[in-house]
């Protein structure tokens, strides 16, 4: 290992004591030429079953929604079927793809240009470019969720900010400064991908025949949080003994993941085993959060997901996190008329701070901390 090609991560030592650790920069082992895996990135044990079936193979995998068949101006009955599609793919699967977003092609292309470019810089140059801030949802460059210094890792490099409120990040150096147009086009982004998510979830709370604010309303337009963390995944040298990034769900109400380069990598756990889902072309896909569970009783339920690795390939994505300020209390909604109530009221912040002491790489642990 060269020298200086490390992350330094705050977590715990073996008798429980503060301490920093030294995790290797997974870029930089691939660039290495690699051809064994390091102990500390070889999973224990893989989630069970460890085996996963391509869409296609006996089983088809979530249908596309039609962004344009869910507009106020579509006719009706097309946009009735979308919604219904809506409705039941959000119900079975907890993630599905979406078409014709409004995204401008030239502004995902411009998006995919900053992001190579900044994982194409060397280590030196990307830690002079943005800092890393552990105590702040581990914003800027470097691994997150590093909980214990002999904690096996995922085969995965980040970079992670807070893209909203605004200002929100002001004194923080956790914006890359190379390339040099990489927060213009990051925000155009955000702005664009925003809309998106509101209407999606004006859409679900309609298509569940609830008021179209049921679950917007908790989403301020000034105080809500989003978050955006591009995910790095270099060639494994074995990807049959590493994780991408390890079983989890999103402690978010809607996820929207755009992703460039190699498009198979994403599983779900269904039915007892994993099917890992293929990128339709020029598609974005959209991933049911925690709260969104929490809202709406569980109709809606938050899938566990991970992402796996490429002997000779690389995949980036960017996965957008939208969420209410960290004071909202959130609920299921009273109008959904479901029976019993399933999940008590939660403040964001405190279920949050549960989220990142619990549940990354451990499936879905945090969402019992809501549950009545």
């Amino acid at each position: 290992m060269e020298k200086g090609y490390f992350h330094e991560v705050r977590c715990l030592g073996a008798d429980g004591q503060p301490v920093i650790s030294m995790v290797p920069v997974v870029q930089e082992l691939a660039r290495q030429g690699l051809k064994y895996l390091p102990e500390r990135f070889i999973r224990e044990k893989m989630d069970a079953p460890p085996f996963s079936s391509n869409v296609g193979e006996g089983e088809e995998g979530p249908p596309v929604i039609n962004m344009h068949n869910l507009n106020n101006d579509a006719e009706a009955e097309h946009r009735a079927m979308e919604l219904a599609k809506l409705a039941k793919v959000a119900k079975e699967w907890g993630v599905f793809f979406i078409k014709h977003n409004g995204i401008p092609l030239d502004l995902l292309n411009s998006l995919q240009d900053m992001v190579k470019g900044f994982f194409s810089l060397s280590f030196e140059d990307k830690k002079e470019s943005v800092g890393s801030y552990a105590g702040t949802d581990n914003l800027g460059y470097g691994r997150t969720f590093i909980k214990s210094d002999d904690q096996r890792l995922d085969w995965i490099d980040r970079l992670s900010m807070r893209a909203a409120p605004k200002n929100s990040t002001l004194g923080l150096h956790v914006w890359p400064t190379n390339p040099k147009d990489f927060r213009t086009v990051m925000e155009k982004y955000v702005e664009e991908a925003r809309k998106i998510c509101d209407e999606l979830l004006q859409a679900l709370a309609e298509a569940l025949r609830l008021d179209a604010k049921s679950f917007l309303r908790y989403l301020e337009p000034s105080e809500s949080i989003v978050n955006v963390r591009v995910n790095y995944y270099p060639p494994c040298p074995r990807p049959d003994l590493a994780m991408g990034q390890s079983s989890h769900s999103d402690g978010s109400v809607l996820t929207l993941l755009a992703q460039f380069g190699e498009t198979d990598g994403l599983e779900v756990f269904k039915e007892a085993h994993w099917v890992r889902l293929a990128f339709p072309p020029e598609a974005l896909v959209v991933v049911v959060g925690d709260f969104l569970e929490i809202m709406s009783n569980g109709i809606l339920e938050s899938p566990r997901h991970r992402a796996v690795t490429h002997k000779d390939k690389e995949r980036f994505s960017i996965a957008l996190f939208y969420n209410p300020p960290l004071r909202a209390e959130i609920e299921p909604v009273k109008e959904l008329g479901t029976g019993e109530i399933r999940y008590k009221k939660v403040v964001m912040g405190d279920y949050l701070k549960h989220y990142y002491d619990v549940q990354p790489g451990k499936g879905k642990q945090a969402i019992r901390f809501a549950k009545v």
